[in-house]
């Protein structure tokens, strides 16, 4: 029955309320303050207050335009805590009173947050209203499961992309990175892995996304139906480091949140290397040595603390299988932040320029791209459906020159001869569009028709 207006603002005010009376239970019974010493480009130095102090601890500066802007310490240098502001510094200077928020930076998620769009802070940024809140806090920065307590990956899940389900298929639990330069279609592919992957929940981390595409990301490409049962947490490319940094936390504690109570989440990062230029300016700020293109060694320890944290759940609860979109620079894919994740993840998707020029999406290039769970996932049907294509297509790729050329003689190789004839075929397999979505079954059944067009016996006869 659909609530009366009447109805419906009392129960705004019934959430409002609960959520205000948990926020009350919160509050410290006494504050400890200190002071501005100084500030240096996006480094505050607080005095006054460091033995309340730690790595990680919140503080909040009291601004001379009575603004209040939330800090983060750093690191501490000569007695003075070093701290970087979530928001802009105008307004702070020598002398403006500082106060202690907390040590450990926690969320309160509820199932509410289905289909709402949030902030690094869990906020709504939507206009749909107050979020309610939770009972139990969930840290920002939890440590992933022991390596003892967690379960292994579990059955095959269907990703609803064709190319992924037939040559990288993902097994529940999994986590997989998605490599690309820019303008390649990641964004795109991504948002059909949000509306067709089979999982229960999808969390998604745009991080240092564009301002503009955030919107078009919701409404066209996830939309209403994908929205209801999907969290997005939004940092924009305008915001603070921190505020990037902790979007990546918040998208990964919200799915151990849905993970701790029994579901199988999808969670989508847009990208991992914005979570690393982030990291990069605060240890810079923090007076960390610069290593290999600038990156500081703490960027290569927070990449497997975050990308860790996805994966199988402890025995008896959820998984969280990963998808980790990863920007290559210059489309190198041996720049410093694609190699150590594609060390640390289970799988990579290699997304090609080239095969986007010539107008096949998603633009993914099957004979570079690695699931470290296949072909033990696979039947023994399925994997020699597969394994007879990606012969077909190796073959194909090693010739391409001499035959765009016409340098190849028909009848010098068979399988060469029967790889030209079934690669327009192949070609409309791997591309699909962004409205169409292909189950697992249908995946194998259409590669199986492929294949049988031209069989390897025929090959000879054909080409005499």
């Amino acid at each position: 029955m659909p609530q009366t207006p009447g109805e419906g603002d009392g129960t705004m005010h019934s959430t409002t309320l609960k959520s205000l009376a948990i926020e009350l239970d919160r509050l410290a019974p006494y504050r400890i303050y200190g002071r501005v010493a100084a500030v240096k480009g996006l480094l505050v130095e607080i005095a006054g207050a460091d033995h309340a102090l730690a790595v990680g601890s919140r503080i909040v500066i009291e601004a001379r335009d009575s603004r209040r802007v939330p800090c983060e310490v750093i690191g501490f240098r000569d007695g003075r805590a070093l701290a970087m502001p979530f928001e802009s510094l105008e307004g702070v200077g020598i002398g403006c009173r500082s106060h202690v928020e907390g040590d450990e930076p926690v969320a309160y998620p509820s199932p509410a947050w289905l289909g709402r769009v949030v902030n690094a802070y869990g906020e709504p940024i939507d206009g749909k209203g107050p979020l309610p809140l939770g009972h139990e806090p969930f840290p920002l920065r939890a440590r992933p499961p022991s390596a003892h307590e967690r379960a292994r990956v579990g059955r095959k899940l269907d990703l609803g992309v064709r190319a992924l389900n037939a040559f990288v298929s993902c097994c529940m639990g999994q986590r997989m990175g998605i490599f690309a330069g820019s303008g390649v279609g990641k964004s795109v592919l991504m948002s059909m892995l949000a509306r067709y992957t089979a999982a229960d929940i999808s969390v998604i981390g745009l991080i240092g996304e564009r301002g503009r595409e955030v919107q078009e990301f919701i409404e066209d490409d996830l939309g209403e139906e994908g929205l209801k049962r999907s969290v997005v947490v939004v940092a924009t490319s305008d915001e603070s480091a921190l505020m990037r940094r902790q979007a990546a936390y918040m998208t990964l504690t919200l799915s151990e949140y849905f993970r701790d109570r029994g579901a199988q989440v999808l969670c989508l990062i847009d990208s991992v290397t914005r979570f690393a230029m982030a990291q990069r300016e605060i240890g810079l700020a923090a007076g960390e040595p610069p290593a290999t293109k600038g990156y500081t060694p703490t960027v290569f320890s927070e990449l497997p603390r975050l990308l860790e944290r996805a994966g199988p759940g402890p025995r008896g609860k959820g998984a969280i299988t990963g998808l980790f979109t990863v920007l290559v620079e210059g489309d190198d894919h041996n720049e410093p932040v694609a190699d150590a994740v594609r060390g640390i993840l289970d799988g990579h998707i290699v997304m090609e320029r080239a095969i986007a020029e010539r107008g096949r999406y998603p633009a993914i290039n099957v004979l570079k791209s690695i699931s470290r769970t296949m072909p033990a996932c696979n039947s023994d049907e399925e994997n020699a459906i597969v394994g007879e294509a990606r012969r077909l297509l190796a073959a194909y790729a090693d010739m391409e020159e001499m035959i765009r050329l016409g340098a190849y003689r028909r009848g010098a190789d068979p399988l060469v001869d029967r790889a030209i004839a079934l690669m327009p075929d192949l070609e409309a397999f791997l591309g699909q569009e962004k409205s169409d979505s292909s189950t697992l079954a249908e995946t194998y059944e259409r590669l199986a028709r492929i294949l049988a067009k031209v069989p390897a016996d025929a090959s000879l006869a054909e080409a005499g």
